[in-house]
C-alpha cells in the first residue's frame, strides 16, 4: 500500500479503536467525539478534500432518522410509550405472560419507529414497574433489548442501518417488509422461547404484584394526531414515495398541528446520533478511497460460492462476524458496496439487513440498544458480558439460521 493508504486506514483503526474505547469505558471520548476526530483527519491528512467529504454524507438517511425521531418525540410528549408500557404491564397475569407481552410490543414498536429509540423511551419505565412489582430484571431486559434489534429487521425504518440499505439497494418499502416480517416473527418465537426456558424456575415461582405508578398525564388528542400522521407516513411508505421526505413531511405536519413548543421537542431528538452517523460516513469513504475494503472483497469472493444458497449462508455469517468486530452501521456502509457483485443482489441485501441486525443480540456491545438498555438499568442491576452473552448466543445463531433459511423460501 501507498503511504496515502496507509494514513487512511490508521484513522479508520484510530477511529474504531476510540469507539470501542467508550464502549468499554476504557477512553472517556464519546461515539460523536471519535466519528467527528476521524473525519476531521481525513480532511485534514489529505485522503478526501472537504468537497468529497460533504458528499460522503448520506443526507436521505439523516433526514429518515431525524423525521422518525421527531414523530418519535411527539409520542413520547404525549405519553405514548409510557402509556403502552404501563398497558403491557397491567394486563398480564402472569410473569410468562408479561414476557411475551413485552416482546410484542418492543418488537411490535420498533419496527413502527427506531429501535435505539425505543430502548431509550421504554428502558426507564420497564425497570420501574418490574421493580415495583417485584420481579427479577435480567428477562425483562433481555427480552426489550433482544425484541427490539428482531422487531426492528421487517421494515426499512427500524433501525439505522435498515434505512442506509433502503438507500443503497432501492427495495420498495413494501417488498422489503413482506420478505422480512415472517423473518422477524420466527425470529421472536425463538427468542421468546429461549428466555422462557432459561428463566422457566425463576417465571414459575414468583407472582406479579401489581403497585401504582406514577405517570405523566396521557395527552390523548396529542397521541391520536401523531398517531394518524404516524399511518399516514406509513401508507407513503407503502405507496413507494420517496422515504426520507415522506417520514420528514410528516414529521413537520405533527409540529405544525399539535402546537406544541418545538424547542421541548427538538430537545428529544437524539443529535448526537445523527451527528455520529455524519461523521462516520466521511470515515468509511475515506478507508473506501483506499481500495482495501474492494481487495478483501475480491480475496473472499470465492469463499463466497456462486450459487445463491451458497452466497446467502457465508454472506450471513460473514455480516454477523463483521458486525459485531466493527459495528453493523459502519459494516453495512464497507460491505454495501460488494453486493451488486453476488448472483442475487436483492436477496444478498435482505441476508444483510437480517444478519448484521440479528448479529446485535450476540453480546452487550453488539447494538446500541443493548447499550443503552443495560446502561439505563445499571443503577438496578448490573449486566455481566456472560448474562448477556450466555442469551444472546443462542438466539443469534438460532435466529440468523431460521431466518437465512426463510429467506430462501420467501426470496
Amino acid at each position: 500500500m501507498h503511504s496515502k493508504e496507509i494514513v487512511a486506514l490508521a484513522i479508520f483503526a484510530l477511529t474504531y479503536l476510540l469507539l470501542s474505547g467508550r464502549q468499554l469505558h476504557i477512553l472517556p471520548l464519546n461515539r460523536p467525539a471519535a466519528a467527528l476526530l476521524g473525519t476531521v483527519l481525513m480532511v485534514g491528512c489529505g485522503i478526501l478534500t472537504p468537497e468529497q467529504a460533504y458528499r460522503a454524507v448520506d443526507y436521505d438517511t439523516l433526514v429518515l432518522l431525524l423525521g422518525m425521531s421527531l414523530i418519535s418525540a411527539y409520542l413520547y410528549l404525549a405519553g405514548f410509550f409510557e402509556w403502552t408500557a404501563d398497558w403491557v404491564l397491567r394486563v398480564a397475569k402472569t410473569p410468562q405472560r408479561l414476557l411475551l407481552y413485552l416482546t410484542l410490543s418492543a418488537s411490535v414498536l420498533s419496527a413502527l419507529l427506531v429501535n435505539d429509540t425505543i430502548c431509550l423511551m421504554l428502558t426507564p419505565l420497564v425497570v420501574t414497574v418490574v421493580v415495583r412489582g417485584r420481579l427479577p430484571l435480567l428477562p425483562y431486559l433481555l427480552a426489550l433489548a433482544m425484541s427490539a434489534n428482531i422487531g426492528s429487521t421487517c421494515t426499512l425504518v427500524g433501525n439505522p442501518q435498515n434505512m442506509i440499505i433502503g438507500h443503497l439497494s432501492k427495495i420498495p418499502f413494501t417488498n422489503f417488509c413482506l420478505s422480512l416480517l415472517p423473518v422477524s416473527i420466527a425470529g421472536l418465537a425463538v427468542e421468546f422461547a429461549i428466555l422462557s426456558f432459561a428463566f422457566r424456575k425463576t417465571l414459575r415461582t414468583i407472582s406479579i404484584q401489581l403497585a401504582e405508578v406514577p405517570q405523566h398525564p396521557l395527552d390523548r388528542r396529542l397521541m391520536a394526531m401523531t398517531l394518524g400522521v404516524l399511518a399516514l407516513v406509513f401508507a407513503g411508505f407503502v405507496a413507494g414515495f420517496n422515504l426520507s421526505w415522506t417520514a420528514l413531511a410528516g414529521a413537520t405536519l405533527v409540529m405544525v398541528i399539535a402546537r406544541r413548543d418545538t424547542h421541548a421537542v427538538l430537545k428529544l431528538v437524539d443529535w448526537n446520533l445523527l451527528f455520529f452517523f455524519a461523521g462516520l460516513f466521511v470515515v468509511v469513504e475515506g478507508l473506501n478511497r483506499t481500495g482495501l475494503p474492494e481487495q478483501i472483497y475480491h480475496q473472499l469472493r470465492g469463499l463466497f460460492g456462486s450459487s445463491t444458497g451458497r452466497q446467502a449462508w457465508n454472506l450471513a455469517w460473514f455480516s454477523v462476524a463483521g458486525s459485531n468486530v466493527f459495528s453493523n452501521v459502519p459494516f453495512v456502509l464497507v460491505a454495501g458496496k460488494w453486493i451488486p457483485g453476488f448472483a442475487h443482489p436483492e436477496l444478498m441485501w435482505k441476508v444483510m439487513a437480517l444478519a448484521t441486525t440479528f448479529a446485535g443480540n450476540l453480546t452487550i456491545l453488539g447494538s446500541v440498544a443493548n447499550i443503552i438498555v443495560v446502561e439505563s438499568a445499571r443503577q438496578h442491576i448490573k449486566i455481566s458480558f456472560w448474562d448477556y452473552a450466555k442469551i444472546g448466543i443462542p438466539v443469534t445463531l438460532l435466529t440468523t439460521v431460521i431466518g437465512v433459511a426463510i429467506l430462501l423460501l420467501v426470496g
